[in-house]
């Protein structure tokens, strides 16, 4: 029963991190239309922020996948 609850909780991750790379493309279009506008300060929010969930969209399954396979190789 646990590795039907690890697969359960993977496929959330999996939709958990394709909205994060949704809302990182978001970001990533709004960083270009405010640098069309020249507004520094949102530029760069925008730009963390596109940074940012791209960072925890890639990650949080790659850690993940790691915990996977210490869980399966003990």
């Amino acid at each position: 029963m646990d590795n039907m609850n690890l697969m359960a909780t993977g496929s959330w991750i999996g939709l958990f991190s394709t909205a994060l790379l949704i809302i990182c493309f978001y970001f990533t279009l709004t960083f270009f239309q405010h640098l069309k506008s020249d507004d520094e300060r949102l530029i760069k929010q925008s730009k963390i922020a596109a940074v940012f969930c791209l960072a925890l969209g890639l990650s949080i399954p790659a850690l993940y996948s790691f915990y996977i396979y210490h869980q399966m190789m003990k």
